[in-house]
């Protein structure tokens, strides 16, 4: 088929619809002849020198300039550059499609065959079926041509009839262009599938075309006033947007970035109801586009459709929005949106009188819950009960008053919902210790009737809650929440309880050391267990040296941390931090945290600790530097001296990073010395047997109260560093630190690695210390060490 076949099909524009489709081209053309890169022949691919500068104008600029390089017959063979410019999502017309065409026809057969083909096809693949009718005739032939024309290369065969192809289907039957919900991820052809009848209605596609424009997080008044004419000319418009969102909401895998932005189109197409499922629908897209794949779990599932629907929720009344926010920002690890999370978080609650901590405290979800964390429901002939305590949720089942083991195979399928709640509740569960933990940092005060409603009587939060000291702000009374009359006080450890006005968390950094030995004494005597680690918590205080540094601290220098598994606890305890790798800028890193509610801020330095085997890229180990702090000066982090920093701040981010050390550090590890890693021997002795942080003095507190109580105390002692046990063949001494171990009399090293899930069954007074329970372990193995049969162990003994 010769070119001027095709040519011949096109339909003729009059001067009024070619001057407009012209209006702005010489000055398109004009500012984007400078981008250019240069070239020494027609036949080498021109590009931009700067694309990004170029992307980020706006899309009436962005359409001007690549009908005017389409016509420039200086741009001929340039389809590298034509074919990025026509991918971009702009706004074509149906003018536009017919030009180009009249364009391309006119240009050299070779040039036909290669760049001015691309333009037109782009255009074809991204207009609704409405603006292509009686087109199909051209764009059939066009096809035809590129297919049997010798000129034109495989590549261009392929792009051609590809954009073609799908506009072509549109016509014979869909709706929606092949460019909208396309086959780059799963959720595309999921919609098509699903809602296929509702996207054959009038005007759907070119709505759809319309959302997948939107560059910006929030839209202007003009793409907004168009929306609005799209769906007054589809009577279904807005139910297909509902439609695709509400499915949306259910997708659990990554988006291509063209879904992403089409999302983001829908959600202000339909953000301007004002009705109460409105905003549900919006809180549950946020909560879908936020979430992060396993994969990659700090990158959100759709991050331009995440940060638009912030936005549009924060405009929004009720409290769901600030429900939705408060929880997202205790699951959410990409720091673009837990940054614009917590600025309408605190924007939200401003309007309403909250400060940002009290904003998370009043929206935490009670899951239908009554105030002693429990739900009754009738199956069947069967009960079945929720119940809530600080560690987790349980489902149990009685009939007739009868416990039973375990969900009876008859309502089993009937049980789905209560399996989800409880999950569900566990979730809620995990998110608010971590948040009560991070009020340690603050000096937060509570009136008597928001403690009651907030930590003691509500459902979840009052598992905590009840089993946390506190302090009454008339009188400096410490104790814990007990019912009194027809409310709550404080009960100290000697005397009737009191009763309150205002309270506090108590922390042992604002206390007396003699109280503090007295609570952990009382923990231990009554066998409490908080939820948190409280009155145990460790204390650090400002030292001589770090008073010298003044802007640092380098207490925690030094350490050399398995890489992996450092960099996972950092973001469990909510530490931003990029990955180190053997990457350009990837051999430092910096992890962050806020404190204070907000106020100030702790940065963890640490640096890649190269391999010994120089062909080995992953990141293994790193070593650990400076501790710094800021202060939130308005929008910007002010640095602070550590002199100037509150001790409760102070206090909190040295205890994170010592945790990241105490149970990171390759000092910990049993097996190394057999690893035959001799560059870091030195550094795993000396930390591995050497000087006490402050998270293994509290445990040698702890060890010190509990080992007295147990049937081994005859043949345990402490040393400052070492637990000592003396034993049938041997005595040894456990490091507090790492738990390593030493024989007397010679100090040879003895390796046991420690069983999974094999703790001691001693009652400890809090969770948070594996390292507490594995000595405890291997203190009761060693004291007992004649009914030893592990033949590794034995070797060494001998």
């Amino acid at each position: 088929m010769r070119p001027n076949h095709w040519a011949e099909l096109i339909p003729e524009l009059t001067a009024e619809e070619t001057a407009r489709v012209e209006y702005g081209l010489a000055a398109a053309l004009a500012r984007i002849e400078p981008e250019l890169q240069p070239t020494h022949s027609w036949q080498q691919d021109l590009d931009l020198a700067d694309w990004k500068a170029v992307r980020s104008w706006k899309i009436e600029d962005l359409r001007r300039a690549t009908l005017a390089l389409h016509a420039w017959s200086g741009c001929q063979g340039s389809a590298r550059l034509l074919r990025k410019l026509g991918a971009l999502p702009l706004s074509w017309t149906r003018d536009d499609l017919v030009w180009a065409l009249r364009k391309a026809s006119e240009a050299p057969a070779e040039t036909q065959a290669m760049a001015h083909l691309e333009i037109p096809a782009a255009i074809a693949a991204r207009l609704d079926r409405e603006l292509l009718t009686g087109l199909g005739p051209v764009l059939q032939a066009l096809v035809d041509y590129v297919h049997e024309d010798y000129f034109v290369s495989a590549d261009s065969r392929r792009w051609v009839s590809g954009m073609v192809g799908q506009a072509l289907d549109m016509l014979n039957g869909s709706r929606v262009p092949g460019s909208v919900l396309h086959t780059g991820d799963t959720f595309g052809p999921r919609v098509r599938d699903e809602l296929a009848d509702m996207l054959t209605g009038s005007g759907v596609g070119g709505l759809l075309l319309h959302c997948a424009t939107l560059d910006k997080p929030s839209p202007t008044a003009k793409w907004l006033k168009t929306t609005g004419q799209l769906v007054a000319a589809a009577p279904t418009g807005r139910a297909v947007a509902v439609a695709i969102l509400e499915l949306f909401a259910g997708h659990h895998h990554s988006l291509h970035d063209d879904t992403d932005r089409l999302l983001r189109g829908l959600m202000w197409t339909v953000a301007g109801e004002t009705d109460d499922r409105t905003t549900e629908l919006l809180a549950a897209v946020l909560r879908a586009a936020g979430s992060a794949p396993e994969r990659a779990k700090g990158y959100p599932h759709a991050p331009r459709t995440a940060i638009a629907t912030v936005t549009a929720l924060s405009a929004r009344p009720g409290e769901l929005p600030i429900a939705t926010f408060a929880r997202m920002t205790l699951a959410v690890k990409n720091k673009a949106l837990l940054s614009r999370l917590h600025e309408a978080l605190a924007q939200a609650g401003a309007l309403r009188g909250w400060s940002l901590g009290e904003a998370m405290e009043l929206v935490v979800n009670d899951h239908g819950l009554d105030p002693e964390g429990s739900l009754r429901t009738t199956i069947g002939a069967y009960q079945a009960e929720v119940t809530v305590s600080a560690d987790r949720a349980r489902l149990t089942f009685e009939r007739d008053g009868k416990p039973l083991k375990s969900a009876p195979a008859a309502i089993k399928d009937d049980t789905a919902a209560l399996r989800a709640l409880v999950k569900e509740i566990d979730k809620t569960l995990a998110q608010e210790r971590q948040r009560v933990e991070s009020v340690l940092s603050e000096e937060r005060q509570w009136s008597y009737q928001d403690w009651v409603t907030r930590y003691l009587e509500h459902p979840i939060t009052a598992r905590l809650g009840r089993e946390l000291l506190w302090v009454s702000l008339s009188d400096n009374t410490t104790g814990l929440p007990v019912r009194h009359g027809d409310g709550w006080a404080l009960a100290p450890l000697e005397g009737p309880p009191v009763v309150v006005e205002r309270v506090r968390l108590w922390h042992p950094a604002l206390a007396h050391m003699d109280e503090v030995r007295a609570w952990r004494d009382h923990v231990v005597d009554h066998e409490l267990r908080q939820p948190i680690k409280q009155i145990f918590r460790e204390i650090y205080l400002l030292t001589p040296a770090e008073e010298q540094t003044r802007v640092y601290s380098n207490r925690f220098a030094g350490h050399i941390l398995r890489y992996r598994q450092a960099n996972a606890l950092m973001r469990v305890r909510g530490w931003q931090s990029g990955y180190l790798g053997t990457w350009d800028g990837g051999f430092n890193g910096e992890a962050r945290k806020e404190f204070g509610g907000g106020q100030w801020r702790a940065s963890f330095y640490h640096d890649l600790v190269e391999n010994a085997d120089q062909s080995d890229y992953e990141a293994r180990y790193c070593s650990t530097d400076q501790v710094r702090f800021e202060r939130r000066d308005g929008a910007v982090w002010a640095p602070s001296t550590v002199g100037n920093v509150p001790p409760l701040i102070f206090t909190e981010a040295m205890r994170d990073v010592d945790l990241f050390v105490g149970v990171t550090s390759i000092a910990g590890d049993p097996q190394w010395t057999d690893r035959g890693e001799n560059r870091f021997h030195d550094y795993w002795h000396q930390a591995g047997f050497g000087d006490l942080l402050p998270s293994a003095e509290v445990r040698r507190d702890a060890l010190a109260r509990l080992l007295p109580r147990t049937k081994i105390a005859d043949r345990v002692s402490m040393t400052a560093k070492f637990v000592v046990v003396r034993g049938s063949l041997r005595t040894y001494k456990i490091h507090l630190g790492s738990g390593n171990i030493l024989m007397e009399p010679n100090d040879a090293y003895l390796c046991i690695v420690a069983a999974r899930d094999k703790g001691s069954k001693v009652h400890l007074p809090f969770a948070e210390d594996p390292m507490l329970s594995l000595i405890l372990s291997k203190a009761f193995l060693l004291a007992d060490d004649q009914k030893i049969t592990d033949t590794t162990i034995l070797q060494q003994l001998r």
